[in-house]
């Protein structure tokens, strides 16, 4: 059986702990956590305190984690995403690095099984080469970091993003400090794989899903989608062929979590995360 997970940020009107509640009583297998203001702030006092207090939630009912970092106003409230590994601002991209490091801080408290992160968009005063520069540097900063403290990152490519195919995070990999490569992962979006056209979706799973060899896949997401169009929709709307998809997973063995990402549904996220959930599993069994 694969292991699927709801992410927070398709319950984004719902308190942090009710949001658990519903996620757990539809048998998800883990929590995908954006952390964000209200959902286990990072920048909070008391975020220990908040962390060892979900840790114990999440243990009792027995849901793994991944952390998603691609909240929209967390570190500027007037520009959203801002700053990023690309940020032309020395003490913008180092807000975000440690924003990151944070993440990994929490990550380790939870034992989740990775950190998610994108490159983020190049700024137009911003060349390719300066952007690659300042992204090697900041990945391989927090490569190091992670390796420190037992924590897996994953790169997520991401439709208009600086790393936005597998074929640009394994240029950039290729670039980080050798020392720490082989812990750089993917973090396999198969509606991104779709939505970029790169490679069939399905075949991407094969390829990255088995851990076999070459890049490894640190955590997956899906959704439906429309090919070319970076919206993202219920695993049954789309025209991307989700059963095929579920199949490659489950023919690589695939025993990481698969987060579900619908952040546009917060409004029905009470109907969303039971309907997916359903849905998944019975294309599981076709």
């Amino acid at each position: 059986m694969l292991r699927y997970a709801w992410n927070t940020n398709g319950c984004a009107n719902h308190r942090l702990y009710d949001a658990i509640e519903l996620v757990a009583d539809a048998g998800y297998a883990g929590l995908a956590l954006t952390l964000d203001w209200h959902h286990l702030d990072p920048f909070a006092d008391d975020w220990q305190q908040q962390t060892e207090t979900l840790r114990g939630t999440l243990e009792k009912k027995k849901l793994g984690s991944v952390l998603e970092t691609g909240a929209r106003f967390l570190l500027n409230a007037k520009i959203k995403h801002e700053p990023t590994l690309l940020n032309p601002a020395p003490e913008g991209r180092q807000r975000r690095v440690a924003f990151l490091k944070r993440a990994v801080d929490i990550a380790a408290m939870l034992d989740s099984e990775a950190v998610s992160f994108w490159a983020g968009v190049r700024q137009p005063s911003v060349s390719a080469e300066q952007a690659e520069t300042w992204l090697v540097e900041g990945i391989s900063e927090l490569l190091h970091y992670a390796e420190e403290k037992g924590v897996t990152l994953a790169v997520e490519p991401e439709p208009g993003m600086q790393i936005e195919t597998i074929d640009d995070l394994q240029q950039i990999r290729e670039r980080v400090d050798a020392s720490v490569r082989d812990q750089l992962t993917l973090g396999l979006d198969v509606g991104h794989v779709w939505v970029t056209g790169e490679m069939d979706p399905a075949e991407a799973v094969t390829q990255y899903g088995s851990q076999r060899g070459g890049i490894r896949c640190g955590t997956a997401a899906i959704e439906g989608m429309n090919k070319g169009v970076h919206e993202h929709l219920p695993v049954t709307q789309g025209d991307m062929d989700i059963p095929s998809i579920i199949s490659s997973f489950q023919q690589a063995g695939f025993d990481k979590l698969i987060c579900v990402e619908l952040s546009r549904d917060s409004h029905r996220a009470h109907q969303a995360i039971f309907e997916t959930i359903e849905a998944l599993k019975n294309l599981e069994n076709q």
